[in-house]
């Protein structure tokens, strides 16, 4: 009897480590409703395109294993190629310009002297409301030669503008669009970054009798740093899934925007119109693993020179 007394509060976990068991599940409770959005909407469609991608439909034999033959084929394919070399012109063309402007932007803003600050702020920012089918439809009348302000001006004034949908300016068309709809994102993340700048450094730097010139390039530029890498990467990403402007525009301009204009209407038309599921998908594969390492190559370079 008193062995089997003294053994059996043994067999039982006390008290304290089951409420500690307990709050180790708290968290995961919490965390449950992310896990099951992230899975159903980003982790399995990302795993069954890469499952599409490894198949193909072919004649005899319907959806047989291929192996790598869409990846080999893809790297081969020069719709896919001149489509990645509009996206990267894109790239190198328009964030610049955008990040240039939301720099300045957001150093304004952050100024003393600038009046209206609240509606300076706002009205850059506003344009990011907007989604982007509405603002690329609204664009697309603007740059109409035959109905849209273009052309009015053209006939009011007698004026000979540029037709921006032709093929020569359809890309910085579509630039102006981007700028237009994310320069005051990009302005805020900027200039949440100076706000964090300690006041006692402006006020060293006052002392030192530094010009305002002075003060950006020594103080508020390098604060910017961290921020602009963060700015960079998702103009990054952005700009290599560009879409909804093209796809829209496309219906205005036929002839100058081809299906094959960027690598994601490119798998888009390859899906949905050709019917080439798994091949566009082995596309939508080949542009991520680029556009991720690209952000990361972005991320690295300006982690380490933010270090230095």
């Amino acid at each position: 009897m008193t062995a089997t007394t003294m053994s059996a509060p043994a067999r039982t976990a006390p008290p304290a480590r089951r409420r500690k068991n307990r709050r180790r599940w708290v968290g995961w409770w919490f965390l449950a409703p992310f896990l099951a959005v992230f899975v159903f909407a980003l982790a399995a469609p990302v795993i069954y395109a890469i499952y599409l991608s490894f198949f193909q439909d072919r004649l005899v034999g319907g959806n047989t294993f291929a192996g790598f033959n869409n990846y080999v084929a893809a790297f081969q394919d020069p719709k896919f190629w001149s489509a990645f070399g509009r996206v990267a012109m894109f790239f190198f063309v328009q964030v610049p310009i955008m990040l240039g402007l939301s720099t300045f932007a957001a150093l304004a803003l952050d100024s003393a002297r600038l009046r209206f600050r609240s509606l300076f702020r706002i009205t850059l920012f506003l344009p990011y409301a907007v989604p982007s089918v509405v603002a690329a439809l609204m664009w697309g009348f603007i740059y109409g030669t035959d109905f849209g302000l273009v052309g009015n001006l053209n006939s009011y004034f007698g004026l000979d503008l540029p037709d921006p949908l032709s093929s020569d300016l359809v890309l910085a068309a579509m630039g102006n669009i981007a700028t237009w709809a994310f320069l005051g994102y990009n302005m805020l993340i900027l200039y949440s970054a100076l706000r964090t700048v300690p006041k006692e450094l402006y006020e060293a730097a006052d002392i030192d009798g530094a010009g305002t010139f002075q003060v950006i390039r020594a103080i508020k530029l390098p604060a910017m740093r961290s921020a602009f890498v963060v700015a960079l990467i998702f103009s990054v990403i952005g700009a290599f899934q560009l879409f909804n402007e093209p796809n829209v525009l496309r219906t205005l301009a036929p002839n100058t925007i081809a299906t094959n204009f960027t690598p994601n209407m490119y798998a888009f038309n390859l899906s949905f119109a050709g019917q080439q599921f798994n091949y566009a998908a082995a596309i939508a594969i080949v542009m991520g693993i680029i556009t991720m390492i690209v952000a990361y190559v972005v991320q690295v370079v300006g982690v380490r020179k933010d270090d230095q």
